[in-house]
């Protein structure tokens, strides 16, 4: 029998990726999304709507779900508060009360900013003790311990912490990291300062979207209930927002003197505090048997820009 999927979030950054990824390792795929859902390719599904969500799950009858849907950029968490509750909380304590009635596996996309990233306290196992640093952080935290509470008698949802992606793109804003290339830009007319302190670890959505089929498949069978709940996956490259621009710079022929590295950390005034260095160990990861690597950071951005060099 085909296995079947359901994607929340399939139209943002990571969904799409995770859409082609279960496609290609042979699942039955059906995607969700809102304001930019093109049905019948990609359904229209409210999340925060209980009844929408029953009615998408007994249509579908997926096996496993990937919640990918989340209010997922810092800074407008904070502009939102509610909303960003509503949607990072409420509607995956919802997704998981209608899951877990169904029998179906969920597995809940989580962040490395549930943890604060003080220095000298990275690599964080998946056990540590979490302590967001901002609303962000804290919703997405919520929202684990929505899905194990409500899940934990059947053993049928999983986390999986992720740091900032890069990958392909329908705008730059899209990504953290991706949005890079528009600094640069920037820096070719004007003075530009970048965060040349915290310390970021990139990661391509196809790794993460393949290690959710992953994760999927090797938690589906009964004998996987009593594997650990909380997994966390990242790559190993070590670099800050600055860094990223001067390697953009390079690859895209331009000169970046009007950039300037702040290297002063958080503003104690700024509206979001960011943590200095959150990196994930992989190692539960790793011992439930999911492959860990994860492509070159470079090497995909010298791929993905060789026809815009100047």
């Amino acid at each position: 029998m085909t296995k079947k999927a359901l994607i929340t979030g399939a139209t943002g950054l990571l969904g799409r990726e995770v859409v082609k990824a279960f496609r290609s390792s042979g699942w039955d795929v059906t995607g969700t999304g809102f304001s930019r859902a093109t049905p019948p390719a990609i359904l229209k599904v409210d999340l925060g709507s209980a009844e929408e969500i029953s009615k998408v799950l007994d249509y579908v009858e997926p096996g496993v779900v990937v919640h990918c849907a989340a209010n997922r950029m810092p800074d407008k968490c904070d502009l939102d508060p509610d909303g960003t509750r509503a949607l990072n909380v409420r509607a995956s304590r919802a997704l998981a009360e209608a899951t877990v009635v169904r029998s179906i596996l969920l597995i809940y996309i989580s962040t490395d900013y549930v943890f604060p990233g003080v220095e000298g306290e990275a690599p964080y196992e998946a056990d540590a003790q979490p302590r967001p640093p901002n609303l962000y952080g804290q919703t997405k935290l919520d929202g684990e311990r929505a899905v194990l509470d409500v899940t934990k008698d059947k053993d049928l949802g999983v986390v999986l912490r992720i740091p900032v992606l890069y990958g392909p793109a329908a705008t730059p804003a899209e990504s953290a990291v991706n949005t890079l290339l528009s600094a640069v830009h920037k820096a070719q007319d004007e003075k530009v300062t970048m965060d040349d302190w915290s310390i970021r670890y990139p990661t391509h959505t196809e790794d993460v979207a393949r290690v959710l089929q992953d994760v999927a498949s090797t938690y589906l069978p009964e004998e996987a209930r009593s594997f650990p709940k909380i997994l966390q996956f990242s790559s190993e490259h070590r670099t800050t927002k600055y860094q990223i621009c001067v390697l953009l710079a390079d690859i895209l022929g331009l000169p970046l003197d009007n950039m300037t590295a702040n290297k002063q950390g958080n503003d104690p005034g700024a509206a979001v505090q960011r943590p200095y260095d959150c990196h994930l160990s992989t190692k539960v990861l790793k011992g439930v048997g999911v492959p860990v690597h994860a492509q070159s950071f470079e090497g995909w951005w010298r791929h993905e820009l060789r026809a815009y060099r100047k």
